[in-house]
């Protein structure tokens, strides 16, 4: 009997989040469903990761009823599956077992299959709740051990190593992975994902991995990957050849370059190796004639411009050319010797065949998640400080390390990021590293997210945070968000069922803003008569704002760009030196602005809300 090889397909999640912004409309969903019912995939990834907020955010839709209505297209012929981060389900902090409960319940009475579940930290104890409350409704319990590397350490110098001083030892071998997907299978995990998001893990270590897990643990495997440094098509292969039980890919025009690899080149090496796909590829190509016209209206609607798309190919009536099925044949012989390098060139001769993306050889060298990457660059932009991006890339080992060395998965790799570039600038600056530091990265180290995979050394926390022990996190003194009357909405609750206060309670601002909305049946004319109301609103501010007077003591100025988000002093205020002063909103972090003064509080020349620059006067004290 042939070998069965499931298939979890990602293209309405994780496929149009990576290449297109996660902008799919329901419109644009529908027209996919009727193919996608008869596709027979073992799951489809279709809710989660980017997709609540930013279809409420976006789109203006609601996100249940994005699940409910593929649900009822789909039927139980593949199980839907969603993406949740633990205990933080979507957000930074942990939630109480009162929102892990109602989430999962009603995610799964809406029609959820199966429930990805990962931490940041692949912390085990983050993950306890949610595989609980799953498996308690009736759903399938997925849980991810989150592949990462070491960093390149930078070499100890000449009298480090006279000092004996040695690099790091290696944390994240596949000891590590074996031991994580060990704890989560005791805790009732009825299968494991070796979720390798940044596209990092080559041909031979998953396999070696594969092979690892399913010797010790008697739950179905998943491959998850992506594309982005070359390696995804290639693992996939090597990780079938190891006998993994489910790969992800998605649909051809939504698949390669920063997504997972296509599945119609992995159903092209199984039809080569004797295994069995579980999918219809006649559907799947019915579902490609959509998603061809669905990705030109998303890069114009995203990008503003239509960009090379992969050559048409359909592997059930289109003829290879003999170069390019004999690379197919060279690939599975390379997988098979493990002869990385062969097979590594057989996959991208493929891949450049068919059109699709090159590998990104910055993010392949730098070892670190493309959206990390592209974010620090975007952040660096934003600071006109472009020059330092190698300096802050040399410092996220250092950064990285100081903080127990966590995965590189959101949020983690972008608070780990986002403190490095706020390193490099501290540098440029001749202050101290670590003198911008955003709230995020003080409760990382604190201890807040769970438990780091090195201990942090307890001097750096005290610098840090504050504290010199392990801080977590106490959801006993969580509060629920605001549930508002609207008055402009007839007097009605601005959540009011279970399933809105648990938008409101996961997205508090995309939620109130959608909610609001939706209540007043007129999302367009509320927002515009809101713009009206603020520019009246900032007017009588300003007119009714004293002028500011002459500068004439100490001032405290804003070290970067970003918004005033709260201020902690009033004018006549007596500070001390070191003092915070207000909090400053920059690359998505919140940073506590102290001053280097002491005195009485002049004046206050920001108000929350405003925008500033750096070296912007913020408060004079004198």
């Amino acid at each position: 009997m042939a070998k069965i090889l499931k298939i979890r397909d990602l293209t309405l999640r994780d496929g149009q989040q990576s290449s297109f912004a996660t902008r799919m409309t329901q419109e644009q969903i529908d027209r996919c469903l009727p193919y996608y019912k008869d596709a027979n995939f073992y799951a489809m990834e279709v809710w989660g990761g980017a997709v609540p907020d930013s279809v409420m955010r976006y789109l203006n839709e609601n996100p249940w009823t994005r699940l409910e209505t593929i649900h009822k297209a789909i039927g139980n012929v593949s199980k839907l599956t969603a993406l949740s981060r633990g205990r933080n389900l979507f957000g930074y902090a942990p939630y109480t077992d009162q929102i892990i409960d109602g989430f999962c319940r009603n995610a799964i009475e809406s029609g959820l299959g199966i429930m990805r579940i990962f931490d940041a930290l692949n912390d085990v104890d983050n993950v306890k709740s949610t595989i609980k409350y799953v498996k308690q409704y009736g759903g399938i319990a997925d849980c991810a051990v989150c592949y990462t590397i070491d960093p390149k350490y930078p070499e100890p110098g000449f009298f480090a190593r006279l000092m004996g001083k040695k690099k790091p030892a290696p944390v994240f071998t596949d000891a590590y992975f074996l031991d994580k997907a060990k704890q989560m299978a005791a805790l009732g995990a009825d299968m494991i994902t070796i979720k390798d998001m940044s596209g990092l893990i080559p041909p031979k270590r998953v396999s070696g991995l594969v092979k690892l897990l399913k010797k010790h643990i008697q739950v179905p495997i998943d491959f998850h990957t992506h594309c982005t440094p070359g390696y995804g098509l290639a693992s996939v292969l090597s990780a079938i050849l190891a006998d993994v039980d489910i790969v992800d890919t998605n649909c051809w025009y939504f698949a390669e370059g920063t997504g997972a690899p296509a599945i119609e080149l992995v159903y092209l090496f199984c039809q080569k190796l004797g295994i069995e796909l579980q999918a219809n590829m006649e559907a799947v190509a019915k579902i490609n004639g959509e998603l061809k016209t669905i990705r030109k209206e998303l890069e114009l609607s995203v990008f503003g411009a239509e960009k090379p798309a992969p050559k048409a190919f359909n592997p059930l009536t289109d003829k290879l050319p003999a170069e390019i099925d004999a690379q197919f044949d060279r690939a599975i012989a390379a997988a098979k010797a493990e002869d990385e390098e062969t097979l590594l060139d057989a996959c991208h001769k493929i891949e450049a065949y068919f059109g699709f993306p090159a590998p990104n050889e910055l993010v392949k060298n730098a070892e670190i998640p493309g959206g990390m990457y592209s974010n620090m660059v975007a952040q660096l932009k934003q600071l006109k400080a472009e020059e330092i991006l190698p300096r802050a890339m040399e410092l996220i080992p250092t950064v990285r390390l100081a903080a127990g060395l966590p995965p590189l998965v959101t949020p983690t790799s972008q608070i780990v990021g986002a403190q490095a570039v706020s390193c490099a600038m501290d540098e440029k600056a001749g202050r101290p590293i670590y003198t911008t530091k955003s709230s995020q990265f003080v409760n990382l180290v604190k201890g807040e997210y769970g438990k780091t995979p090195v201990p942090i050394d307890p001097e750096f926390r005290i610098k840090i945070a504050g504290v010199r022990e392990e801080t977590p996190y106490d959801t006993s003194k969580y509060q629920m968000q605001p549930n508002p009357e609207l008055p402009e909405a007839g007097g009605v609750k601005l959540a009011e069922n279970e399933k809105e206060v648990l938008l409101l309670e996961l997205f508090p601002m995309v939620a109130k803003s959608y909610l609001t909305g939706v209540k007043v049946k007129a999302y367009q004319a509320r927002k515009a008569e809101e713009a009206k109301v603020e520019a009246a609103a900032a007017e009588e501010k300003a007119a009714a704002a004293p002028a500011a007077q002459p500068i004439t003591g100490h001032t405290v100025n804003a070290p970067l760009p970003g918004r005033v988000v709260e201020l902690k002093v009033k004018v006549g205020d007596t500070v001390k030196a070191g003092q915070e002063v207000l909090v400053l909103e920059a690359m998505k972090m919140e940073n506590s602005i102290p001053t280097d003064y002491a005195g009485t509080v002049k004046q206050i020349l920001v108000n929350v809300g405003d925008n500033v620059q750096t070296d912007a006067i913020l408060v004079e004290v004198e």
